[in-house]
């Protein structure tokens, strides 16, 4: 019975270890399906709310085509828990056959001792067991023998106990995990469906595009035209920044030209440290949005066979929604660009966050600002209905990709 109780929990111990590790990528992959979950739903309240907007089609197609990218990421996630279920049952089905086994070992082995405390019973009572003994010595043993065997007795009968509890626990576990996949596996069917409708439309589009693709090719090289010069424009106001904070300093840069490199002051060293320091954790310049265009050269999210560069990311997010600084630092200037709108820069030691397409503008060249302290509203094309914030991050005037600074972006 000791060697059998050994192996029992041996091989509880393996069948059980798992199950710590795949309950902690349950919950994460639970918290991402919900995550992507929301975000289809704000893209859906976007194109909701846009439908009445005067949208062109390359709009539209860049927000099919987003939200289909989403659905997928979500149907895979879904799929992965719904797998990770399918091993959590498997490991609790072994859990349960362990502890019926055990459970039927110990119940056999406690009838064979109530068994034999009754045979011993009917013939002769414990006390005549005692008195029949030889001498004091073998009446002590007779006598723990007796108490040990009653111990045993009752060890068992509370283990017996303990395993029926946690066999139904196991049981009402193994019945939510199902009843779990079984509607993970109903929204995943769901979710394809409405994939499968949002593709449909998104062909419809696409067909309409390559009636005209020259007229769009054309607006699309216009567009990168304009972003360019609003590009030369932001580090044109980089440049004259760092020309101004090293002449009111009185230091020059060291390596690169004063234009182009901060002389960094203790406390600006030591601000430009912790945000380096927060590489990947710094959080979103918006309370809640979705990055339409990513950071470098690319291909055209619809036109693929035109290429794009962007010098920032391109976050949309709801009409309204407050812009925020990523990080403590400096307001160094506000200023109206020519397709922009107006754009605020925050000086971080020698970091430069820039954010634009910026209205009711609530903060003033030379103030300090928090991390998250709100800067103003992100504002929204009264043509489109779209509420689109390009941000930057410079380190001196070198260009630098906002998705590795900012944290899950």
């Amino acid at each position: 019975m000791r060697f059998s109780k050994t192996i029992y929990f041996i091989v509880l111990l393996f069948v059980c270890f798992p199950s710590f590790s795949q309950s902690t990528k349950q919950q994460q992959l639970e918290e991402e399906r919900q995550r992507l979950r929301e975000e289809i739903e704000q893209m859906k309240q976007l194109r909701a709310d846009n439908k009445l907007k005067e949208r062109s089609v390359l709009d539209e197609v860049e927000t099919i085509n987003s939200q289909i990218n989403t659905r997928k990421n979500l149907i895979k996630i879904t799929n992965q828990q719904a797998n990770l279920l399918t091993r959590e049952i498997n490991v609790n089905l072994k859990k349960i056959s362990i502890y019926r086994k055990e459970l039927a070992i110990l119940k056999e082995d406690y009838a064979k001792m109530v068994s034999k405390s009754y045979k011993s019973k009917s013939h002769q009572s414990r006390i005549m067991f005692l008195l029949s003994s030889s001498n004091f010595a073998q009446a002590y043993k007779r006598l723990q023998y007796m108490k040990q065997y009653n111990e045993h007795r009752k060890k068992q009968a509370d283990q017996i106990e303990s395993n029926t509890k946690e066999l139904q626990v196991l049981n009402t576990d193994l019945s939510r995990q199902k009843k779990d996949k079984d509607l993970l596996i109903e929204q995943n069917r769901e979710a394809q469906e409405k994939l499968d409708e949002e593709k449909k439309e998104q062909q419809i589009l696409m067909a309409s595009i390559r009636k005209k693709e020259g007229v769009y090719t054309k607006q699309i090289k216009e567009k990168q035209q304009q972003a360019d010069a609003i590009d030369k424009a932001i580090e044109k106001l980089i440049r004259e920044a760092i020309a101004k904070a090293n002449k009111e300093t009185g230091k020059k840069a060291t390596n690169k030209g004063s234009e182009t490199t901060f002389a960094l002051t203790a406390e600006a060293k030591i601000l430009a440290d912790n945000f380096t320091s927060n590489k990947g954790k710094l959080p979103w310049p918006v309370g809640t949005g979705k990055v339409t265009k990513k950071f470098g050269r690319q291909p055209h999210p619809t036109l693929p066979n035109i290429q794009i560069n962007s010098s920032g990311v391109e976050i949309e997010t709801r009409s309204g929604e407050k812009a925020r600084a990523i990080f403590e630092g400096e307001v160094i200037a506000i200023q109206k660009l020519k397709g922009a709108s107006r754009l605020v820069q925050i000086r971080h030691g020698n970091f430069i966050t820039t954010y634009y397409n910026i209205e009711n503008i609530t903060v003033a060249e030379g103030q300090k600002v928090s991390t998250k302290q709100s800067i103003g509203e992100v504002r929204t094309n009264p043509t489109t209905g779209r509420a689109i914030m390009k941000f930057l991050i410079y380190q001196n005037a070198t260009r630098l990709n906002p998705q590795s600074w900012i944290y899950k972006m």
